[in-house]
This record gives C-alpha cells, sequence and structure tokens, in this order.
C-alpha cells in the first residue's frame, strides 16, 4: 500500500452557505498504480488531487504516504497540471532542472551530487525526446514539446508519487495519443504509483490499471473497476478491442445512470410510465 485514503471529504463555506465538494471517500493505492478518476466537471476529481498533494487540506479524513500522514508539499509528490507552468526565460534543460536547483539551494548539494543530478535530467531530455531542444525556450516549443518538458521536470526530482490533471487536455488527437503512449512508457520505466485525472473514457482505459468512476457533485465514488485487458498492441487497435469496448460501456453506463435516473423521474411526475427509456416504440 503507497497510498492510503481515509474518509477524505471536502467542504466550502461561502456567501451561500456550505458547499460539499467531495462525499467522505477511502481508497488504497498500491505501490506502482496507475489509477485514472473520472467523472463529471466539478465533482471533486481536481480537489481531491490538492489534497492528496498537500496543497490544501481535507474537511475530514487523512491522506497517508507509506503510512506517515500527509500534511503539506513535499518531494515525494510530483505534479503535472493541463496548463504547463514552464518559466518563459529558462531554457527546456533549466526549466527541467529547477526543482533540483532549489534542493541544491537547501542542501548544498557536493560536486558528485549535482554531476549526478544533471545527468539525471539530461537522461530525461533524451527520454521525453527533446535532446535537440535542451538549449531552446518554451516559445519555441510545440503544445505537446512544451508538456513533454513539464512531464520531465515533474520526474526529476524522482518522485514516488505522480499525481495528474487533464495534463493532454489541450492537445490534438495525434499528439495527445503520442504522449499517452510516452506516459506509459515513462511510468512503467520508473514504475511511479499515479493518480490521473481525466474526462476521456479511453484515455483513462488506454493508460490504467484501475479507473475510479465519480458522480456529480458532491462527488462519491460510483465503482472502481479494474482494467482486465492485456496492453499488448498500440493505442488505436486496443479501442477495437472486445474487452475495452466492454468497460469502456461500462464507465459510460455508470457516467450516464444519474441522467437516466432524472429521466426516469421526471417522465413519473408527468405520467409517462408507459414511454421506453431508451429507443424500442
Amino acid at each position: 500500500m503507497k497510498l492510503s485514503l481515509r474518509g477524505v471529504a471536502k467542504s466550502y463555506c461561502g456567501r451561500r452557505g456550505e458547499t460539499v465538494a467531495l462525499c467522505p471517500l477511502d481508497m488504497v493505492v498500491r505501490e506502482g498504480e496507475f489509477i485514472s478518476l473520472v467523472g463529471p466537471s466539478g465533482c471533486g476529481k481536481s480537489t481531491l488531487l490538492h489534497i492528496v498533494a498537500g496543497l490544501e487540506p481535507a474537511t475530514t479524513g487523512t491522506v497517508e504516504l507509506d503510512g506517515e500522514r500527509v500534511l503539506g508539499p513535499g518531494a515525494e509528490i510530483g505534479l503535472l497540471f493541463q496548463q504547463q507552468t514552464l518559466f518563459p526565460w529558462l531554457s527546456v534543460r533549466e526549466n527541467v532542472r529547477f526543482p533540483l536547483t532549489l534542493a541544491h539551494a537547501r542542501a548544498r548539494a557536493g560536486a558528485v551530487e549535482r554531476d549526478r543530478q544533471a545527468a539525471r535530467v539530461d537522461g530525461l531530455l533524451r527520454l521525453v525526446g527533446l535532446w535537440d531542444f535542451r538549449d531552446s525556450l518554451p516559445a519555441e516549443l510545440s503544445g505537446g514539446m512544451q508538456q513533454r518538458a513539464a512531464l520531465a521536470r515533474a520526474l526529476v526530482g524522482q518522485p514516488e508519487v505522480l499525481l495528474m490533471d487533464e495534463p493532454f487536455g489541450a492537445l490534438d488527437a495525434q499528439t495527445r495519443e503520442d504522449m499517452q503512449e510516452l506516459l506509459l512508457h515513462l511510468i512503467q520505466h520508473h514504475r511511479i504509483t499515479t493518480l490521473f485525472v481525466t474526462h476521456d473514457v479511453d484515455e483513462a482505459l488506454l493508460l490504467s490499471d484501475r479507473v475510479v468512476v465519480f458522480s456529480e457533485r458532491p462527488g462519491r465514488v460510483l465503482a472502481s473497476l479494474d482494467v482486465t485487458f492485456a496492453r499488448q498492441a498500440r493505442s488505436s487497435e486496443l479501442k477495437l478491442d472486445e474487452a475495452f469496448l466492454h468497460q469502456k460501456r461500462e464507465i459510460l453506463a455508470l457516467l450516464r445512470g444519474r441522467a437516466r435516473t432524472e429521466a426516469q423521474r421526471d417522465r413519473l411526475l408527468f405520467g409517462l410510465t408507459n414511454t421506453p427509456l431508451e429507443g424500442g416504440s
């Protein structure tokens, strides 16, 4: 067990009173496991990542990493968001190295350690395909290349857990598919425990060991589904696999369940009980 969430919930107080963003949930994440969180906008998925990262406190409940309670941000947890936050005045290499630069300043790392970490930066740049652009500024890169740099920066500190909030949402379809395959390679190479927020069910299934489905706000867990098919083929081929399609239909049915429930309620209210809910005549 790498991560343990017990009774984690979040509420906000505003002019309209209390708003429950996230209902109490329990979750156990095994070491090296890749879990995708899917659900409607505003259901608390990103909020949950912020709580796990220690960026904001839970209203109730606890988060533990290796049995130790998470009380704030730390180097053990890496973050990657949809909008990359590269520093525009730093080169790609300097951006990737930046977390280590901060660590050097705090720990006063010696020459041997600095050389070792510089080699790690260069190795990651090669892994993400940016070695030839190591001295370029972010403005000189495409959106996909910028996200590759941001991914390398998230990994350079060798985090034990990686939290990703729709990191590929702004990319075009082909670049997104390329980034998915790169991410799979890197995660398998480094064996990093990962929580990944996405609205794309295909993406969740292609990347994950497990998919956790959330309801509309206030967010609660509807299901936690193990991904059962093997990832031997490329993503374009997997999307035609019957096991893939079965699990996709299962997740979509869960996501649409509330809409069907509300449609049934409306029909009952208006006395349309003989009208079929789906198809038919």
